[in-house]
């Protein structure tokens, strides 16, 4: 009898696959179908709060939805957990009023930060327990609880997808960096390899030079999609942490004839190339992804002959040595997820004008396009006029026009703390994102 339901439902799947694709839904979309269709049980009537994190849920079928993504900061507790805390109900807990209300706002993906600081939010080979979980670096939670195991399963279980969002190179950053570093374990990869580790502007980063450095990177990413079910890797906006990075002994090293800037540059290309290779050979889910979610600017129009976007601040190009275009170009992603956190309108860099030009970016590539809003601002004077007094209003008209704009998949917002704590942000969000 099971046999007989599993035929049945790859029989509908392959149908259904056949209109979706002369639809024109991408053939990865109809393999996430069939893959999910040939896994699947009948119903156990298990709800979310009750399924087994021993047994995991599948994976959510894809769908030709858009992406709708909230970010969930591990790093010093600005989302998950509340307070750092080895006590499983407490963590337990935790994700689970978020993934609720995450799911009640419309949300389809979670960004889950497990990776924030050269350390894991799950028991790893390579890296030490987050101290952002737990309070102390090395600490494991009680009762050997693996976080991002719960997760998944109870992402899953929603029907939500949930992504490995991971910080490559920071180790320690902030006004505690250097007693956070002299805390580490011996465990920690930083303290068994200090030749790796370099100073900048008081905080600690891995040296992006070093092809040592690179392989560690992928052997952790590795360690994630091989073990876990999930359905995403994503890097953040940290790269070169800054133009006055000391690694003069390392370019010198490395005996090439590229320019500082572009030698540093190719470090970081390296390494998004050997982080795609590393997830579409080893990932457990076939269908997980690889994306980046680098500052909104590559370039200010003007700076050189490559022709970047008609706006004026903080370039990754130059400041983080981060190349997204070359990474699209080659499709070493899977998407790209710019964080736009300016308003529409804006004089110095206008969402409009940023969104119309990332979306030309990726227009004839296999690169989809996410849109990075900035909750976070919704209410703070610093951030102008328009954020203070209207900023719910304006991730709205952000969200109706990413989808006004062709080539644009979908938003993600930053972070769960601001939907959680501004008022009406959770409305504004039930509406557009619950739209069929």
């Amino acid at each position: 009898m099971k046999k007989l339901f599993v035929l049945i439902l790859l029989f509908l799947a392959l149908t259904c696959g056949m209109v979706w694709y002369s639809a024109g839904v991408s053939p990865l979309t109809l393999l996430h179908v069939l893959a999910s269709a040939a896994q699947s049980e009948p119903d156990s009537g298990q709800t979310p709060d009750t399924a087994s994190a021993e047994e995991p849920a599948a994976p959510p079928s894809a769908s030709p939805t858009e992406t709708r993504a909230i970010w969930v900061a591990t790093a010093y507790a600005i989302d998950y957990p509340s307070n750092p805390t080895t006590d499983v109900e407490a963590l337990k807990t935790r994700c689970n009023a978020i993934l609720d209300a995450a799911k009640a706002d419309g949300c389809n993906t979670i960004y889950l930060q497990v990776r924030p600081a050269a350390d894991a939010l799950y028991p790893s080979d390579l890296f030490p327990w987050s101290r952002y979980l737990t309070g102390t670096c090395g600490t494991a939670p009680a009762d050997s609880f693996d976080p991002l195991a719960y997760w998944l399963q109870q992402a899953h279980a929603r029907s939500m997808k949930l992504e490995a969002w991971v910080n490559p190179y920071r180790i320690c950053a902030g006004q505690n960096a250097a007693s956070d570093f002299a805390s580490l374990p011996d465990s920690s990869p930083a303290k068994q390899h200090p030749d790796w580790v370099v100073t900048c502007d008081g905080s600690y980063y891995f040296n992006p030079g070093l092809a040592e450095v690179r392989q560690m990177i992928c052997d952790g990413i590795r360690e994630i999609v091989e073990t876990y079910d999930v359905d995403g890797i994503q890097f953040d906006d940290y790269f070169y942490p800054s133009t006055d990075f000391n690694d003069a002994d390392t370019y010198a090293a490395a005996a090439t004839e590229l320019s500082r800037d572009d030698w540093r540059r190719d470090n970081v290309n390296q390494l998004v190339q050997m982080v795609y290779q590393t997830v579409h050979e080893h990932a457990k889910n076939p269908v997980c992804v690889f994306g980046i979610s680098p500052s909104g600017i590559w370039r200010n129009k003007g700076v050189n002959a490559f022709g970047g976007s008609d706006t004026n601040g903080y370039e990754h190009y130059s400041s983080a040595y981060a190349d997204s275009l070359t990474w699209i170009k080659n499709g070493w992603i899977d998407y790209i997820c710019p964080q736009i956190y300016w308003e529409i309108g804006d004089t110095a860099a206008d969402f409009d004008t940023l969104a119309r030009w990332w979306a030309r970016q990726v227009d004839g590539t296999n690169v989809d396009l996410i849109l990075g809003l900035a909750a976070y601002k919704i209410g703070d004077a610093q951030y102008g006029t328009v954020w203070q007094n209207d900023g719910c209003a304006e991730i709205g008209r952000q969200l109706n026009l990413s989808r006004e704009i062709s080539g644009i998949r979908g938003c993600a917002v930053f972070s769960c703390r601001n939907l959680e704590q501004t008022a009406g942000l959770d409305s504004i969000l039930q509406q557009k994102w619950t739209e069929q």
